[in-house]
């Protein structure tokens, strides 16, 4: 298939073109979301009756509740197509006004459970898989790989695996069971990534307040900006991010609470021994240094999310096509009147810049 050709301008849509940084119009660049996911039913059959997987599943049935598991089944059923079928995938880009998607696999696929040998095989999998989806659309579609954060050399060998695959990174969660993101172990991993100039998109799966959230769907609701914040504060505060300063951290859910709840930490940063003793600089300072997506679902959020971080450091985000998602990403963006050269940036100037589009 050849790359999908530039549109005409409607309404508010622009056609494809370079980012401000190219010292051209950011009205011009195409729409790009960061955040949209592809199922890969193979890996499902994988791992399908291996040990380990039935325990996986029962933790994540109490973390959620019944209910929760009664909605989410016949949810994601309906939309498979659109998880998995291209064709699919393009007309429902089409109808939200977005020409271009990074596509990552469904967080259900971390598998954080498995061994060496499985986890191995996973990686490539759902490597191989994302990057074939995204051949069929060469221009609107880009991929991201799997890490399993479970073994951290492994880790190294699927970003290794991703690039070579024409990916634009991996996929991580918030933690891995017994580890968290400011683990040692974890250095080659950060090392490799920011030399390569990796994206990494850190997207919980899960959380671990467990059955504290079982009920109401508070484990998403909740869980997930807890986990994101969680994540990016052992980033912050362990110092990985003056030890990489180039990494390229894209932040799921806006980041979740830690944005805008930065205060609380500088606070910290500056008041006590112990939560300075990690990082270089007052903690709201590193979040010029990570990028979010839009992914907030209130306007005032977003806004106070671009005040925190900078417009440049937000990014276009929909969980495509998941219920917890955006049907019109665009026009969340819009509902936060923003200043028409922020609307634009984080529209898709900023992806583009990032993803090398242009």
């Amino acid at each position: 298939m050849t790359a999908h050709p530039p549109r005409a301008t409607t309404g508010s849509r622009p056609q494809p073109g370079p980012h401000p940084s190219s010292g051209k119009d950011a009205h011009a660049s195409p729409t790009v979301d960061v955040h949209a996911h592809v199922l890969i039913p193979e890996v499902d059959a994988l791992v399908a009756g291996l040990p380990g997987l039935a325990e996986a599943r029962a933790l994540d049935a109490r973390r959620n509740g019944p209910a929760a598991l009664t909605v989410s089944g016949p949810m994601v059923a309906e939309r498979v197509p659109r998880l998995t079928d291209v064709a699919v995938r393009l007309a429902a880009m089409d109808a939200q006004g977005v020409d271009v998607q990074l596509v990552s696999p469904s967080p259900s696929h971390y598998q954080s459970w498995a061994d060496e040998e499985t986890a191995e095989k996973v990686y490539r999998l759902a490597g191989e898989a994302t990057a074939a989806h995204c051949a069929q659309a060469p221009g609107r579609l880009h991929g991201l790989g799997l890490a399993p954060l479970q073994h951290p050399k492994m880790a190294v060998r699927a970003l290794e695996l991703a690039m070579g695959l024409g990916l634009l990174g991996v996929e991580i969660s918030s933690h891995a069971p017994g580890r968290e993101l400011s683990d040692p172990a974890y250095e080659p991993f950060w090392t490799q990534a920011e030399e390569t100039g990796a994206i990494l998109f850190l997207h919980p799966f899960g959380c671990t307040l467990d059955e504290r959230l079982d009920r109401w769907y508070l484990s998403n609701t909740v869980g997930q900006p807890t986990e994101n914040a969680v994540a990016l504060s052992h980033l912050i505060f362990s110092g990985v991010l003056d030890r990489h300063p180039e990494l390229k951290v894209i932040a799921a859910h806006g980041g979740g609470y830690l944005p805008t709840h930065i205060g609380r930490s500088d606070h910290a940063w500056s008041a006590r021994s112990d939560a300075g003793a990690g990082c270089a600089h007052l903690p709201s300072s590193y979040l010029k240094r990570l990028y979010f997506d839009s992914l907030v679902h209130d306007p005032h959020v977003l806004r106070a999310l671009i005040g925190a971080a900078g417009a440049d450091r937000v990014l276009l985000g929909s969980d495509f096509p998941f219920d917890m998602g955006a049907e019109d990403p665009v026009g969340a963006l819009r509902a936060a009147r923003l200043p028409d050269d922020d609307f634009h940036a984080v529209r898709g100037g900023n992806a583009a810049a990032l993803l090398r589009l242009t």
